[in-house]
């Protein structure tokens, strides 16, 4: 048997926005809290906390038994996909990976290797969909959909959130080292170069081109670090590199701004007014006139 079940989470259409998560009103859940007492929130606590953890025991023996019933790679892999399908993330995860330890090399779990990937992704897991997929890829080298694993891995580096502290304090992200844009960046352009016709292929471009700029604001960054420190020569090779490895970034304007400054502060004349003239050409007159 040879499964041809296309990967779940295709391609999408980027329209990147920030996620938003709407916050619970605080004070409808403190203020009913004052007027308890201690000793029966005690009580209660406790009771919970029992409940919750008999109601844990029931649902995993639950679960070890209807891994444990279903019978067969097949029966089994049908029953992961279902519950996937009804967005029961978790007991399809359970459905595949026992299918995995009891069925490894049979046909349903190496597709469902592949299902696991968009299922830890769905089920914000980041790490473990990325492992995943590293890992189907070291296996099966030349399978087909190696693209999707690709894919996978750059989508899942691209919509990393930022962390809590981050989004509290609105930190302006431009002036981190972009470790995970860079990562994703690359990924996307192996699958191009790999699988050109592959259906991937189109949203991955769209998403390099938000994460072009990306990298070129943070290049424009540390360059503007070191004209603030009048280190010019290092301000002029991080202009240079941002012009080299990202072409049509919005954000060159600012590095041809930078670069025709830093030339004008080592008194490179000629550097400076070839810079000045490619920003005009580019940019019109009065990005060229711009001071930094």
């Amino acid at each position: 048997m040879r499964l041809t079940r296309h990967p779940p989470g295709g391609p999408e259409t980027f329209g990147y926005t920030a996620p938003s998560k709407s916050q619970p009103d605080q004070t409808a859940i403190i203020a009913p809290a004052r007027a308890i007492r201690t000793d029966h929130v005690l009580r209660t606590s406790a009771n919970v906390l029992l409940l919750s953890l008999a109601l844990t025991a029931l649902a995993a023996c639950h679960r070890n038994k209807t891994v444990e019933d279903a019978g067969g790679p097949a029966v089994m892999y049908e029953k992961g996909y279902g519950a996937m399908n009804a967005s029961n993330y978790a007991g399809a995860i359970q459905y595949y990976k026992g299918l995995e330890s009891r069925y490894p090399f049979s046909p349903e779990a190496r597709q469902a290797q592949l299902d696991l990937i968009y299922l830890y992704f769905r089920s914000q897991q980041p790490e473990q969909a990325i492992d995943a997929a590293q890992q189907f890829e070291k296996e099966n080298p030349t399978h087909e959909r190696i693209d999707y694993c690709l894919y996978m891995r750059g989508r899942i580096l691209f919509e990393k959130d930022p962390n809590i502290l981050e989004k509290l304090f609105k930190v302006d992200l431009s002036m981190r080292p972009p470790k995970d844009t860079l990562r994703s960046f690359g990924i996307f352009q192996e699958l191009i170069r790999r699988f050109p016709n592959s259906e991937y292929v189109p949203d991955a471009r769209q998403r390099m081109t938000f994460l072009r700029n990306r990298l070129a604001s943070y290049e424009n960054h540390v360059a503007r670090y070191y004209v603030k420190r009048s280190a010019y020569v290092a301000a002029i090779n991080r202009a240079k590199y941002a012009l080299e490895h990202y072409p049509e970034a919005p954000e060159l304007e600012d590095t041809l701004q930078i670069l025709v400054a830093a030339y004008e502060q080592l008194g490179m004349a000629d550097l400076a007014a070839d810079a000045r003239r490619v920003l005009r050409e580019s940019y019109g007159e009065e990005a060229a006139t711009a001071k930094l």
